[in-house]
C-alpha cells in the first residue's frame, strides 16, 4: 500500500491567557461549555464576541454547522474577522471555502460550515440552519427570531443555542427591535432559575477582561453617565431601581463636574480605607468663595469636592503611603484626615501617624451613621466629585443597597460593602464635625426659606 502524505494546517485562535499568566476565566466558562442553552451578559469589551467566535471555530472543526448572528452590521463584522482570521491558513490552502459575500466558511461537498448573519427578527433569520446558534446582541433582537426561527432550527439535530447581551436601557427604545425590551433579561434570570441542567447563566463585566488596560476604562468612563457606567461597563439591567442604590439622592447631572485646579487656600480632608490588598484613600477640598477658573459656577461657600482618588493596590508600606499621600497634597493645609474601623484599627492609625501622617478615628462609630452623613450631603447637592475619578463613580454605580426576600432594600446594610474601598474612607471622612456642621446650616437655611 502507497503512504499518502498529509499536511498540517495552523488555526490561529487568540490566546485567553495575558503575558503575566492571567487567564480570562469567565470567557474560558463558555467557551468550552457543554450546556444546550448559554446565556451570557457581559460588559462591553469583555470579550465575549472573541470568545464566541473561539467556540463556533472549534464546533466547526468538530464537524458542525455554525450560524452566528447579530441585528448589526458592525457586530457581525467583529465576529466574522475573528473567524476569518484563525482559520487563515486552511482557507488559503483551499481546504475550507471562503465565502466573501455572503459570509461562510465550509468545508466542500458537506454541511460542515460558520456563518456570520446580520438579523434581527424573524424574517431575516430565516432560510438558515445550524447545529450550534448564536444570537448576538440579544437585547436589541426581536424575541420572534428565537421564538418563531432559531429555536425550531435546532431540533433536528438538537442543537445547542447561545444568547449573548449587554443590558439596555429602558430610558430609550434605540435601536432595539425587540418587543420587550427587557426580554433578554428576562431569560438570563430564567436561566439563573433553572434547576433542570439544561441552562447555563454566565455573568462578568469589562473589568473582568484582563487585556483591557485600567488606564483604557478610564479614559472610556470619564464620559459615561453612571447608568452608562452600570449598564455598559458593569453590566447590570435596568431593574436596579434607584431605591436600591445608597447613592441614589446623589445628583449626578448637578454634581459630577469637569476638573478644575483646586485653590491652594481651601481645606483639604481625606479619608483612609486600610487593608494590605486593597488600601484606598480620597481627598476632599471645602470650597470658598470666590471660585476659581473652571469651577461649577453654582457651587456655595462650604461644598465639598472629592478631587483626588488613591487605590494603589498591593505591594506597598505605610511609608510608601504617607510619601505618596504628601506627594498629592504638597502646597495645600490638610485640616484632618480620618479612617479605619472606629474600635479595632486604632494600632494601624498609629502607625500612619508614626510614618509622619496623622489620622484620626472616624466621629461616628456606626456604618449607618456615617454612610447618613454621606446621604446628607448629597441631598443637599453639596458633594461635587471631578468627572475623572472614574473609581470612586464606579462605586458609587455599584453601591446597592441588600434586598430582603420580596426585593425591597434594607436600608440597614449594604451589599458586598467590602469591595467599596475608597467609599469607605468618603463615609469616615464625611463624618467629620466640619461637614456635619454644614449639613445643620443648610437645613436651617431651608427652615427659614419655607
Amino acid at each position: 500500500m502507497m503512504a499518502v502524505a498529509t499536511r498540517e494546517y495552523t488555526v490561529h485562535l487568540r490566546k485567553c491567557i495575558t503575558a503575566e499568566g492571567v487567564l480570562h476565566g469567565s470567557q474560558d466558562l463558555f467557551v468550552n461549555s457543554t450546556y444546550k442553552r448559554i446565556i451570557i451578559r457581559a460588559g462591553r469589551r469583555g470579550g465575549k464576541t472573541l470568545g464566541i467566535a473561539k467556540r463556533a471555530v472549534k464546533k466547526f472543526l468538530a464537524g458542525r454547522r455554525q450560524l452566528y448572528t447579530a441585528p448589526t452590521a458592525e457586530q457581525t463584522d467583529a465576529f466574522w474577522f475573528e473567524v476569518t482570521r484563525a482559520l487563515r491558513e486552511p482557507i488559503d490552502a483551499g481546504v475550507f471555502k471562503l465565502d466573501k459575500s455572503e459570509r461562510f466558511i465550509e468545508v466542500p461537498g458537506t454541511k460542515q460550515r460558520i456563518k456570520a448573519k446580520t438579523a434581527w427578527d424573524a424574517d431575516s433569520m430565516r432560510g438558515d440552519y445550524a447545529d450550534d446558534l448564536y444570537l448576538d446582541e440579544y437585547q436589541l433582537t426581536n424575541e420572534s427570531a428565537w421564538e418563531d426561527v432559531g429555536q425550531p432550527m435546532l431540533i433536528d439535530k438538537n442543537g445547542d443555542a447561545v444568547f449573548i447581551y449587554t443590558p439596555p436601557s429602558l430610558k430609550s427604545a434605540g435601536r432595539s427591535q425587540a418587543k420587550d425590551p427587557r426580554h433578554a433579561s428576562k431569560l438570563f434570570k430564567k436561566a439563573q432559575a433553572d434547576t433542570t441542567g439544561l441552562w447555563q447563566a454566565i455573568y462578568f463585566t469589562t473589568l473582568d477582561n484582563p487585556f483591557i488596560s485600567q488606564e483604557a476604562i478610564k479614559l472610556a468612563s470619564e464620559g459615561m453617565s453612571l447608568d452608562s457606567y452600570r449598564r455598559e461597563i458593569l453590566a447590570q439591567d435596568d431593574e436596579i431601581e434607584t431605591s436600591w442604590l445608597v447613592h441614589g439622592m446623589w445628583n449626578e447631572t448637578l454634581c459630577k463636574i469637569k476638573r478644575f485646579e483646586i485653590p491652594h487656600n481651601w481645606d483639604i480632608y481625606s479619608g483612609h480605607d486600610f487593608g494590605s490588598s486593597n488600601p484606598a484613600a480620597l481627598f476632599l477640598a471645602r470650597v470658598k468663595l470666590p471660585l476659581p477658573a473652571g469651577a461649577a459656577a453654582y457651587m456655595r461657600q462650604g461644598d465639598i469636592v472629592a478631587w483626588r482618588e488613591y487605590a494603589p493596590g498591593a505591594g506597598y508600606s505605610m511609608i510608601q503611603h504617607v510619601d505618596r499621600f504628601k506627594e498629592i497634597v504638597k502646597g495645600y493645609q490638610v485640616k484632618r484626615s480620618r479612617g479605619g474601623n472606629f474600635t479595632t484599627e486604632d494600632e494601624i492609625r498609629q502607625g500612619y501617624t508614626r510614618a509622619g501622617w496623622c489620622i484620626l478615628p472616624p466621629v461616628a462609630s456606626k456604618v449607618n451613621v456615617q454612610v447618613d452623613r454621606v446621604i446628607q450631603l448629597e441631598e443637599g447637592n453639596r458633594l461635587y466629585i471631578f468627572d475623572d475619578m472614574w473609581q470612586t463613580l464606579g462605586q458609587m454605580a455599584n453601591c446597592l443597597w441588600e434586598l430582603d426576600d420580596e426585593n425591597k432594600p434594607t436600608t440597614g446594610k449594604i451589599a458586598n460593602d467590602g469591595r467599596n474601598h475608597i467609599l469607605a474612607c468618603l463615609r469616615y471622612i464625611a463624618s467629620d464635625e466640619d461637614f456635619r456642621s454644614e449639613m445643620i446650616v443648610e437645613r436651617r437655611r431651608e427652615a427659614v426659606s419655607i
